[in-house]
């Protein structure tokens, strides 16, 4: 039997927190279990407002932080047993993350090409100057950009949605099999949001990427998730295919959160309210369904 893409088995992170005289522990994620297959590649959305653990799971993910208890496998490798340097390159190789803020993410005093550069450097057989340029511009043409639009320039020199699609492409160099995306478009104009929520539609579909969206957003979690896990004070409340989850929440916090966005459908649809992109688009949209909500 193939080992999942992904398997997380009673995930707890533990932090401390108060003064000299007071000490408390705090669960920052509290037994969390989940699992994407490889079978298949899909959106699985992690939805929770903020201080939900979501960032911190995903952070355990991108093994950058360990377990406080539990194990997290990446195609059947223990994440704990990651330890030298030649171990943790093949792992990001693999796992790739997109970060909130893409002007956070980049050196204002780097050009943004030489991020492209030094990913194919590391990542993949591309070292003589044509080399990696061709590496850069092909990676850019899958997000609608060229090494032309970005060579030489700086951070500030590009606009938000060009910027977050400059850190896609970058992650996209190594030929990872997953990428974890957290608030990807939390910092972009709403007018650009859905551009790279479809991106992340491209990715699965024509790429085989699984794409782990990290979002307090539900409309572009509606639009675009296969599978999504609600997160509340660090617990899993609710898991499913998104659709299911979203029409008919068993969960009072889900329900809360469906009251927010969605309104109630006659024909059991689950049609979003609002004139945002997102809400628009995901009531036009057919939906994957095929992918069951056990895998």
């Amino acid at each position: 039997m193939t080992a999942p893409l992904l398997h997380l088995d009673s995930l707890t992170k533990l932090y401390k927190r108060g003064g000299l005289f007071g000490r408390e522990e705090f669960r920052a994620v509290d037994n969390v279990s989940f699992h994407i297959h490889d079978k298949e590649p899909q959106v699985f959305t992690i939805i929770g407002e903020s201080g939900s653990g979501k960032t911190t799971l995903a952070r355990m993910v991108l093994n950058m932080i360990r377990p406080t208890t539990g194990t997290i496998f990446f195609k059947g490798q223990d994440l704990a047993s990651i330890r030298s340097g030649g171990a943790r390159r093949r792992f990001m190789k693999e796992v790739q993350p997109i970060f909130q803020n893409p002007f956070e993410a980049f050196n204002p005093l780097k050009r943004v090409d030489r991020y492209l550069y030094m990913t194919a450097k590391n990542f993949t057989d591309a070292h003589s100057p044509a080399q990696l340029d061709a590496a850069a511009d092909a990676a850019l043409n899958k997000v609608g950009l060229s090494i032309g639009e970005v060579r030489g320039r700086f951070p500030h020199e590009l606009s938000g949605g060009q910027l977050q699609r400059v850190a896609i492409a970058r992650a996209l160099i190594p030929g990872p099999s997953m990428i974890v995306a957290d608030e990807p478009v939390s910092m972009v104009d709403a007018s650009l949001r859905m551009s790279i929520v479809n991106l992340f539609r491209t990715l699965r579909d024509d790429l085989k990427v699984s794409i782990i969206y990290i979002t307090h957003d539900l409309a572009t979690a509606y639009y675009v998730s296969d599978r999504i896990i609600i997160m509340r004070k660090g617990e899993v409340v609710e898991s499913g295919l998104a659709r299911v989850v979203l029409e008919n929440p068993q969960h009072e916090y889900s329900r809360l959160l469906k009251s927010a966005v969605l309104s109630p459908d006659p024909r059991g649809q689950g049609v979003l309210i609002g004139d945002s992109a997102a809400s628009q688009q995901a009531r036009a949209s057919p939906h994957r369904q095929t992918i069951n909500s056990q895998s």
